[in-house]
């Protein structure tokens, strides 16, 4: 079966809040076997709701709306369901003794407009908000189903896990979807493409293959669907298999974990540590790996050395790297490195120097020039990287194959 997302809600669409809620649908759909189809956010107008739903029910078995059940004069999706499937809205005396227990919980007092949290379609089935005063709908229609919940991320993930995928679970003919997920390092999307040619051809039309290109990554995803599901596991096995051998130089690691994550889990199981020297990435690098849990373990920690009197007096670089060469050169991007790994006292360290931009550039060094060091058990290797005029971009590919050079050291000894 195939479900759409309409999320009904002016805040969406003018950025004032990020539509999460979606992303969280779309997992559990997922593991029910239920594919989704499109997503679609939409204002807080009766012509654009109605249109909404008329699309979706062209692709979709189940549509699944959220947001504008509020009790307030812009929260118009009840009345707009209610004259799109042509009813009416009928006071719920079940929902409103819920909804006046929860204003005598909190002391308050219980207006006129909190009543109408309790009115709902009267073609619909009740689904009941223990978070909140806003029920849910479930309506059937022309074959299709509709669910129908309120955008409060808490009160919309009662309603799906104790409501509606109890009720989805129980339809018929559902496929099982299973994934299978290989992260890979130093390769590009387009070679990636290009040496897994033939084993796409081979795949059989039930199973794709999806590239998930980041910075200096590529995530390889096998998606399968089958009403079989324990024959679908074992077929995705196989091919995982196949796949992993195909990347098998640049395979970091299996399931959606990142780089970083699997460069911690590398370094805490050999009880080595780690620790960072960064200059135009402004300790985005040490961000990354400290927002991990359990980074403690590994990571000792870092310096923002942006200045060349920090450089020297912090990290140890020769003024005389920095008047022969510059702050953004191989020379002292070794010796940034090799200075934290000593200075902090870790097996491991990573160094970054360059001009992000968007000022700073010169003939010799345009913008997006940067210098990346790692330093292991045998010393420091330095790479240099040109990327190019904004400055966020910069950062963010400084940073991502400083850990990409890392993981290769890591392999290497």
């Amino acid at each position: 079966m195939k479900a759409e997302i309409i999320t009904i809600g002016d805040e969406i669409l003018i950025g004032q809040i990020v539509d999460t809620n979606s992303a969280w649908i779309a997992q559990q759909l997922n593991r029910i076997g239920i594919e989704l189809v499109q997503i679609t956010s939409i204002a807080d107008q009766a012509d654009a709701i109605k249109q909404a739903l008329s699309s979706a029910a062209s692709r979709a078995d189940i549509i699944l709306c959220t947001g504008g059940l509020g009790p307030t004069k812009d929260d118009i999706t009840k009345q707009t369901l209610a004259a799109y499937f042509q009813t009416s809205l009928v006071r719920n005396e079940d929902v409103l003794k819920h909804v006046e227990s929860i204003f005598r919980k909190f002391n308050r007092p219980m207006l006129e407009v909190n009543n109408k949290q309790a009115d709902v379609l009267a073609n619909a089935q009740i689904l009941h908000n223990e978070t909140g005063t806003a029920p849910g709908m479930w309506i059937e229609e022309k074959g299709k189903i509709y669910v129908v919940m309120p955008g409060v991320p808490t009160e919309m993930k009662y309603l799906l896990q104790n409501e509606v995928l109890p009720k989805l679970q129980g339809l018929p003919n559902q496929y099982a979807i299973s994934h299978r997920s290989i992260l890979t390092a130093g390769i590009g999307e387009s070679f990636l493409a290009e040496k897994l040619h033939s084993f796409e051809e081979d795949l059989p039309l039930h199973i794709r293959l999806a590239y998930l290109p980041k910075f200096g990554q590529v995530r390889l995803r096998l998606t399968g669907s089958n009403l079989a599901a324990q024959t679908l596991e074992q077929e995705m096995d196989v091919y995982r298999d196949r796949l992993m051998q195909l990347v098998n130089p640049y395979f970091v690691g299996e399931g959606d974990r990142s780089l970083e994550q699997e460069i911690l889990n590398v370094l805490a199981k050999r009880q080595l540590t780690l620790s960072t020297a960064e200059s135009c990435t402004g300790g985005y690098l040490s961000h990354q790996i400290t927002s991990l849990s359990g980074s403690s373990a590994v990571f000792k920690g870092g310096v923002v050395s942006y200045s060349n009197e920090l450089k020297e007096n912090v990290l140890g670089v020769r003024e005389e790297s920095l008047i022969a060469h510059g702050a953004v050169s191989e020379q002292v991007a070794l010796e940034m490195a090799l200075g934290a790994q000593k200075n902090f006292k870790t097996d491991y360290s990573m160094a970054v120097t360059g001009i992000a931009g968007p000022e700073g550039g010169t003939a010799d060094k345009p913008v997006g020039t940067v210098w990346i060091a790692v330093a292991g058990k045998k010393g420091a290797k330095a790479k240099l990287f040109n990327f190019g005029k904004v400055r966020l971009p910069n950062i963010e590919r400084s940073a991502a194959n400083a850990l990409v050079m890392l993981f290769y050291l890591l392999k290497e000894e």
